[in-house]
Protein backbone atom coordinates (compact mmCIF):
# COMPACT_ATOMS: atom_id res chain seq x y z
CA UNK A 1 0.00 0.00 0.00
CA UNK A 2 1.48 3.40 -1.14
CA UNK A 3 2.14 5.91 1.91
CA UNK A 4 1.15 9.57 1.49
CA UNK A 5 2.01 12.96 3.20
CA UNK A 6 0.04 16.09 3.07
CA UNK A 7 2.43 18.73 3.71
CA UNK A 8 0.57 21.93 4.83
CA UNK A 9 2.62 25.29 3.81
CA UNK A 10 4.60 23.03 1.35
CA UNK A 11 6.19 25.86 -0.30
CA UNK A 12 7.49 27.39 2.56
CA UNK A 13 11.31 26.32 4.02
CA UNK A 14 10.32 23.55 6.34
CA UNK A 15 7.22 22.47 4.32
CA UNK A 16 9.52 22.13 0.98
CA UNK A 17 12.33 20.48 2.63
CA UNK A 18 9.80 17.45 4.03
CA UNK A 19 8.11 16.99 0.79
CA UNK A 20 11.63 16.28 -0.46
CA UNK A 21 12.83 14.38 1.97
CA UNK A 22 9.91 12.23 2.57
CA UNK A 23 9.59 11.63 -1.42
CA UNK A 24 13.51 10.76 -2.24
CA UNK A 25 14.21 9.02 0.54
CA UNK A 26 10.70 7.11 2.11
CA UNK A 27 8.69 6.74 -1.20
CA UNK A 28 6.02 8.55 0.26
CA UNK A 29 3.61 10.09 -2.36
CA UNK A 30 3.01 13.82 -1.51
CA UNK A 31 0.31 16.20 -1.03
CA UNK A 32 1.28 19.89 -0.77
CA UNK A 33 -0.91 22.63 0.57
CA UNK A 34 -0.19 26.18 -0.18
CA UNK A 35 -1.61 29.18 -0.95
CA UNK A 36 1.43 31.38 -1.38
CA UNK A 37 0.00 33.38 1.71
CA UNK A 38 3.63 34.58 2.82
CA UNK A 39 3.20 36.93 -0.17
CA UNK A 40 0.51 38.50 1.28
CA UNK A 41 1.76 38.60 5.17
CA UNK A 42 5.39 40.17 3.80
CA UNK A 43 4.91 40.99 0.55
CA UNK A 44 6.58 40.29 -2.78
CA UNK A 45 9.95 39.67 -1.13
CA UNK A 46 7.52 37.06 0.73
CA UNK A 47 6.50 35.02 -2.01
CA UNK A 48 7.21 30.89 -2.47
CA UNK A 49 6.21 30.44 -5.76
CA UNK A 50 9.88 30.10 -6.88
CA UNK A 51 9.42 26.88 -4.56
CA UNK A 52 6.29 25.37 -5.36
CA UNK A 53 7.41 25.51 -9.02
CA UNK A 54 10.42 23.54 -7.89
CA UNK A 55 8.40 20.87 -6.28
CA UNK A 56 6.55 20.15 -9.32
CA UNK A 57 9.83 19.88 -11.40
CA UNK A 58 11.73 17.95 -9.09
CA UNK A 59 9.19 15.20 -7.75
CA UNK A 60 7.28 13.31 -10.00
CA UNK A 61 3.56 12.95 -9.04
CA UNK A 62 4.05 15.10 -6.42
CA UNK A 63 -0.03 16.61 -5.65
CA UNK A 64 -0.40 20.41 -5.23
CA UNK A 65 -3.27 21.61 -3.79
CA UNK A 66 -4.21 25.87 -3.61
CA UNK A 67 -6.12 25.89 -0.10
CA UNK A 68 -6.28 28.47 2.64
CA UNK A 69 -6.02 26.49 6.14
CA UNK A 70 -8.94 28.79 7.71
CA UNK A 71 -11.27 27.32 4.81
CA UNK A 72 -12.57 24.64 7.43
CA UNK A 73 -14.94 22.79 4.71
CA UNK A 74 -12.33 22.40 2.43
CA UNK A 75 -9.80 21.19 4.91
CA UNK A 76 -12.31 18.51 5.97
CA UNK A 77 -12.85 17.46 2.28
CA UNK A 78 -9.39 17.34 1.37
CA UNK A 79 -8.51 15.03 3.98
CA UNK A 80 -11.06 12.76 4.07
CA UNK A 81 -10.58 12.52 0.51
CA UNK A 82 -6.66 11.91 0.76
CA UNK A 83 -6.73 10.02 4.23
CA UNK A 84 -2.91 11.02 4.39
CA UNK A 85 -0.89 8.33 6.07
CA UNK A 86 0.96 10.96 8.00
CA UNK A 87 0.07 14.94 8.31
CA UNK A 88 2.94 17.43 8.63
CA UNK A 89 1.73 21.03 9.53
CA UNK A 90 3.93 23.93 8.59
CA UNK A 91 1.85 26.66 7.69
CA UNK A 92 1.50 29.49 9.90
CA UNK A 93 1.55 33.37 10.15
CA UNK A 94 5.40 33.12 11.15
CA UNK A 95 6.38 36.67 12.19
CA UNK A 96 5.46 38.56 15.76
CA UNK A 97 6.07 42.16 14.88
CA UNK A 98 3.52 41.36 11.89
CA UNK A 99 1.09 39.55 14.30
CA UNK A 100 0.07 42.96 16.29
CA UNK A 101 -0.84 44.45 12.48
CA UNK A 102 -3.40 41.35 11.57
CA UNK A 103 -4.08 39.87 15.13
CA UNK A 104 -7.63 38.16 13.34
CA UNK A 105 -5.05 37.22 10.59
CA UNK A 106 -2.99 36.11 12.57
CA UNK A 107 -4.95 33.85 15.32
CA UNK A 108 -6.95 32.07 12.73
CA UNK A 109 -4.33 30.82 10.71
CA UNK A 110 -2.10 29.76 13.49
CA UNK A 111 -4.89 28.67 15.80
CA UNK A 112 -8.06 27.82 13.91
CA UNK A 113 -5.87 26.51 10.84
CA UNK A 114 -4.53 24.08 13.73
CA UNK A 115 -7.53 23.29 14.51
CA UNK A 116 -9.38 22.58 11.41
CA UNK A 117 -6.29 20.22 10.52
CA UNK A 118 -7.07 18.38 13.95
CA UNK A 119 -10.36 17.97 13.77
CA UNK A 120 -9.96 16.84 10.38
CA UNK A 121 -7.35 14.37 11.48
CA UNK A 122 -9.32 12.52 13.78
CA UNK A 123 -12.64 12.36 11.64
CA UNK A 124 -10.70 11.08 8.70
CA UNK A 125 -7.41 9.46 9.86
CA UNK A 126 -6.66 9.11 13.41
CA UNK A 127 -4.40 6.54 13.67
CA UNK A 128 -1.52 9.07 11.35
CA UNK A 129 0.55 10.73 13.01
CA UNK A 130 0.12 14.64 13.08
CA UNK A 131 3.30 16.57 13.48
CA UNK A 132 2.88 20.49 14.02
CA UNK A 133 5.87 22.58 13.62
CA UNK A 134 5.39 24.96 16.94
CA UNK A 135 7.65 27.63 17.95
CA UNK A 136 10.13 28.23 20.57
CA UNK A 137 8.08 31.27 21.32
CA UNK A 138 5.25 29.55 23.20
CA UNK A 139 8.07 30.32 26.08
CA UNK A 140 7.10 34.02 25.17
CA UNK A 141 10.26 36.07 26.76
CA UNK A 142 10.30 33.87 30.52
CA UNK A 143 13.86 32.71 28.94
CA UNK A 144 14.86 36.54 29.84
CA UNK A 145 14.43 35.94 33.57
CA UNK A 146 17.16 33.33 33.61
CA UNK A 147 20.44 34.44 34.63
CA UNK A 148 23.32 35.70 32.13
CA UNK A 149 26.69 36.34 31.34
CA UNK A 150 27.83 38.87 28.96
CA UNK A 151 30.52 37.76 27.29
CA UNK A 152 32.67 39.29 24.57
CA UNK A 153 30.26 38.41 21.54
CA UNK A 154 27.38 36.58 23.09
CA UNK A 155 25.22 36.61 26.74
CA UNK A 156 24.83 33.04 27.73
CA UNK A 157 23.63 31.44 31.20
CA UNK A 158 24.83 32.05 34.02
CA UNK A 159 22.90 29.93 35.84
CA UNK A 160 24.28 26.00 35.61
CA UNK A 161 20.56 24.46 35.53
CA UNK A 162 20.71 25.49 31.48
CA UNK A 163 24.60 24.87 30.41
CA UNK A 164 22.25 22.04 27.78
CA UNK A 165 19.71 24.95 26.67
CA UNK A 166 15.95 25.09 27.56
CA UNK A 167 14.00 21.84 28.29
CA UNK A 168 10.79 21.17 27.51
CA UNK A 169 9.81 21.33 31.41
CA UNK A 170 10.03 25.46 30.77
CA UNK A 171 7.43 27.18 31.68
CA UNK A 172 5.10 28.75 29.08
CA UNK A 173 3.05 31.28 31.75
CA UNK A 174 3.49 35.11 32.83
CA UNK A 175 5.71 36.06 30.05
CA UNK A 176 5.13 38.04 26.88
CA UNK A 177 4.69 36.37 23.67
CA UNK A 178 3.89 38.72 21.43
CA UNK A 179 0.64 38.25 19.35
CA UNK A 180 1.98 35.33 17.33
CA UNK A 181 3.69 33.33 20.44
CA UNK A 182 -0.14 33.78 22.06
CA UNK A 183 -1.95 32.18 18.79
CA UNK A 184 0.92 29.38 18.30
CA UNK A 185 0.53 28.43 22.68
CA UNK A 186 -3.36 27.62 21.13
CA UNK A 187 -1.95 26.00 18.61
CA UNK A 188 0.73 23.79 20.45
CA UNK A 189 -1.59 23.03 23.35
CA UNK A 190 -4.69 22.01 21.20
CA UNK A 191 -1.81 19.68 19.63
CA UNK A 192 -1.51 18.25 22.60
CA UNK A 193 -4.93 17.87 23.68
CA UNK A 194 -6.01 16.26 20.57
CA UNK A 195 -3.32 13.60 21.90
CA UNK A 196 -4.14 13.25 24.99
CA UNK A 197 -7.69 13.55 25.04
CA UNK A 198 -8.11 11.64 21.77
CA UNK A 199 -5.05 9.69 22.16
CA UNK A 200 -3.98 10.55 18.69
CA UNK A 201 -0.28 10.18 17.57
CA UNK A 202 0.62 13.92 17.93
CA UNK A 203 3.73 16.02 18.53
CA UNK A 204 4.36 19.76 19.03
CA UNK A 205 7.97 20.60 17.78
CA UNK A 206 8.94 24.00 19.19
CA UNK A 207 11.16 25.31 16.64
CA UNK A 208 14.22 27.87 17.49
CA UNK A 209 15.52 29.08 14.32
CA UNK A 210 14.79 27.08 11.93
CA UNK A 211 16.74 27.66 8.65
CA UNK A 212 18.06 26.26 5.31
CA UNK A 213 19.46 27.26 1.83
CA UNK A 214 15.45 27.66 0.37
CA UNK A 215 14.46 30.25 2.90
CA UNK A 216 12.48 33.17 1.33
CA UNK A 217 13.81 35.21 4.40
CA UNK A 218 12.78 38.73 4.86
CA UNK A 219 13.38 41.36 7.95
CA UNK A 220 10.22 40.02 10.08
CA UNK A 221 10.96 36.36 9.56
CA UNK A 222 14.34 34.35 8.19
CA UNK A 223 17.39 35.48 10.65
CA UNK A 224 20.51 33.66 8.70
CA UNK A 225 18.29 33.66 5.34
CA UNK A 226 17.98 37.31 5.72
CA UNK A 227 21.40 38.53 6.95
CA UNK A 228 23.18 36.61 4.34
CA UNK A 229 20.79 38.28 1.38
CA UNK A 230 22.04 41.82 3.40
CA UNK A 231 25.29 40.86 3.28
CA UNK A 232 25.66 40.11 -0.51
CA UNK A 233 23.80 42.57 -1.58
CA UNK A 234 25.37 45.21 0.45
CA UNK A 235 22.22 46.10 2.14
CA UNK A 236 21.79 47.56 5.27
CA UNK A 237 20.71 45.00 8.42
CA UNK A 238 18.97 46.48 11.34
CA UNK A 239 20.16 45.10 14.74
CA UNK A 240 17.50 45.65 17.49
CA UNK A 241 18.49 45.99 20.81
CA UNK A 242 20.88 43.73 23.29
CA UNK A 243 24.49 44.97 21.76
CA UNK A 244 24.06 42.44 18.81
CA UNK A 245 25.00 39.58 21.56
CA UNK A 246 21.33 37.94 21.24
CA UNK A 247 21.84 34.34 20.49
CA UNK A 248 19.95 31.88 19.04
CA UNK A 249 20.39 28.21 17.85
CA UNK A 250 19.84 27.45 14.45
CA UNK A 251 18.51 24.06 12.85
CA UNK A 252 18.99 23.35 9.58
CA UNK A 253 15.50 22.59 7.56
CA UNK A 254 17.25 18.76 6.17
CA UNK A 255 17.83 17.74 10.66
CA UNK A 256 13.93 19.19 10.92
CA UNK A 257 12.64 17.10 8.23
CA UNK A 258 14.67 13.58 9.82
CA UNK A 259 13.35 14.42 13.02
CA UNK A 260 9.81 14.34 11.86
CA UNK A 261 10.32 11.13 10.11
CA UNK A 262 11.75 9.89 13.30
CA UNK A 263 8.45 10.93 14.74
CA UNK A 264 6.07 9.66 12.09
CA UNK A 265 8.28 6.27 11.92
CA UNK A 266 7.63 5.82 16.01
CA UNK A 267 4.91 8.33 17.36
CA UNK A 268 3.94 9.54 20.52
CA UNK A 269 0.60 11.01 21.35
CA UNK A 270 0.49 14.48 22.77
CA UNK A 271 4.48 14.98 22.66
CA UNK A 272 6.41 18.29 22.56
CA UNK A 273 10.08 18.74 21.63
CA UNK A 274 12.00 21.59 21.65
CA UNK A 275 13.55 21.66 18.47
CA UNK A 276 16.73 23.33 17.70
CA UNK A 277 20.09 23.45 16.65
CA UNK A 278 20.93 23.14 19.94
CA UNK A 279 24.12 24.90 22.08
CA UNK A 280 26.77 23.37 19.27
CA UNK A 281 24.32 25.31 16.27
CA UNK A 282 24.08 28.89 18.35
CA UNK A 283 25.17 32.17 17.58
CA UNK A 284 24.54 35.76 18.65
CA UNK A 285 24.14 38.32 15.56
CA UNK A 286 27.71 39.44 15.89
CA UNK A 287 28.84 35.92 15.40
CA UNK A 288 26.63 35.34 12.64
CA UNK A 289 28.56 38.56 10.91
CA UNK A 290 31.57 36.63 10.90
CA UNK A 291 31.47 33.78 9.87
CA UNK A 292 28.97 34.76 6.94
CA UNK A 293 31.70 37.80 6.08
CA UNK A 294 34.34 34.98 5.65
CA UNK A 295 32.12 33.16 3.15
CA UNK A 296 31.17 35.93 1.12
CA UNK A 297 34.61 38.38 1.60
CA UNK A 298 32.09 41.06 2.09
CA UNK A 299 31.81 43.15 4.94
CA UNK A 300 28.10 43.17 7.19
CA UNK A 301 27.05 46.66 6.75
CA UNK A 302 24.29 46.99 9.73
CA UNK A 303 23.15 49.67 12.18
CA UNK A 304 22.24 49.20 15.68
CA UNK A 305 19.10 50.26 17.46
CA UNK A 306 18.61 50.57 21.08
CA UNK A 307 14.89 49.24 20.91
CA UNK A 308 14.83 45.73 20.94
CA UNK A 309 11.61 44.02 19.69
CA UNK A 310 8.74 43.48 22.15
CA UNK A 311 9.30 39.94 23.66
CA UNK A 312 12.42 38.88 22.02
CA UNK A 313 14.63 36.58 23.67
CA UNK A 314 18.21 37.69 24.89
CA UNK A 315 19.46 33.95 24.71
CA UNK A 316 18.32 30.81 23.69
CA UNK A 317 18.58 27.32 22.54
CA UNK A 318 17.11 24.39 22.81
CA UNK A 319 18.37 21.45 24.96
CA UNK A 320 17.79 18.73 23.06
CA UNK A 321 18.12 15.78 25.47
CA UNK A 322 14.67 14.74 25.49
CA UNK A 323 14.98 14.24 21.52
CA UNK A 324 17.93 12.48 21.84
CA UNK A 325 16.34 9.70 24.13
CA UNK A 326 13.37 9.74 22.88
CA UNK A 327 14.81 9.44 19.12
CA UNK A 328 18.53 8.12 19.19
CA UNK A 329 18.93 7.10 15.52
CA UNK A 330 18.66 11.10 14.98
CA UNK A 331 20.97 13.78 15.67
CA UNK A 332 22.46 17.20 14.39
CA UNK A 333 24.00 16.72 11.29
CA UNK A 334 24.42 20.13 9.63
CA UNK A 335 26.82 22.48 11.25
CA UNK A 336 26.32 26.50 11.70
CA UNK A 337 28.60 26.83 9.38
CA UNK A 338 28.31 24.52 6.73
CA UNK A 339 24.34 26.07 6.68
CA UNK A 340 25.48 28.93 6.45
CA UNK A 341 27.69 28.34 3.51
CA UNK A 342 24.99 26.64 1.79
CA UNK A 343 22.13 29.81 2.23
CA UNK A 344 25.30 32.30 0.77
CA UNK A 345 25.50 29.56 -2.19
CA UNK A 346 21.73 29.03 -2.58
CA UNK A 347 21.38 33.27 -2.39
CA UNK A 348 24.28 33.58 -4.81
CA UNK A 349 22.54 30.96 -7.54
CA UNK A 350 19.07 32.51 -6.46
CA UNK A 351 20.57 36.17 -7.71
CA UNK A 352 22.15 35.26 -10.83
CA UNK A 353 19.46 32.63 -11.96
Amino acid sequence: MSKTLLVTGSSGLIGSEVCIYFARELGYTIHGVDNNQRAVFFGPQGDTRWNQRRLSDELPGFNHHELDIRDRAGVLDLVKKIRPSAIVHTAAQPSHDRAAAIPFDDFDTNAVGTLNLLEAARQACPESPFVHMSTNKVYGDAPNRIALQELETRWDYADPAYDEGIAETFTIDQSKHSLFGASKVAADVMVQEYGRYFNLPTCALRGGCLTGPNHSGVELHGFLSYLVKCNLEGREYKVFGYKGKQVRDNIHSLDVARFMASFVAAPRAGEVYNLGGGKANSTSILEAFRIAERFTGKQQVFTYLDQNRAGDHICYYSDLRKMRAHYPEWDITQSLEETIRQIVEAWRTRNTA
